[in-house]
């Protein structure tokens, strides 16, 4: 609507500042920078576009269809983590150039989460019997003659 208006004030010779100026006062804020992006393409970022591709193989290798059932089923790849993805994905043609952030972000929109084989580590038994270092040197029991 404004858009109009300030195409109409162009056409006769007028900035598009200036015309600006004469909306502020009238009390309708419009910045030019938005009055100039809403006549500019919209554009898609490079990033958009291969987060799409991404996203698009991976749900190609993660799950397949069953020809006798006709299911969805997960493929072993569908339990990847993030690095086993980004290395299968730059091992493929077209994709030489994926990087781990957008394997992760394409695995968080698909709902796919890798399989971790973490176990939890542990150095040391620690005695239940005998005192820690938190403990006061003078809860400890201690010697009460001198040798």
């Amino acid at each position: 609507m404004f858009c109009a208006f300030i195409d109409e004030m162009r056409a006769e010779g007028y900035a598009v500042e200036s015309i600006l100026r004469v909306l502020h006062q009238q009390g309708l804020k419009i910045a030019a920078r938005t009055y100039r992006s809403s006549k500019r393409p919209a554009r898609i970022a490079a990033r958009t576009i291969t987060d799409a591709l991404v996203e698009d193989k991976i749900r190609d290798l993660a799950w397949t269809t069953n020809p006798v059932t006709g299911q969805v089923q997960m493929t072993p790849e569908g339990l990847y983590g993030r690095r086993k993805w980004a290395a299968l994905l730059r091992r493929r043609p077209g994709l030489a150039g994926t990087s781990r952030g957008a394997a992760d972000r394409a695995m968080r929109a698909l709902g796919l989460e890798g399989v971790r084989r973490v176990k939890k580590l542990r150095t040391t038994i620690s005695d239940p019997g005998r005192p820690h270092a938190s403990t006061p040197a003078s809860t400890t029991s201690r010697p009460t003659t001198s040798n």
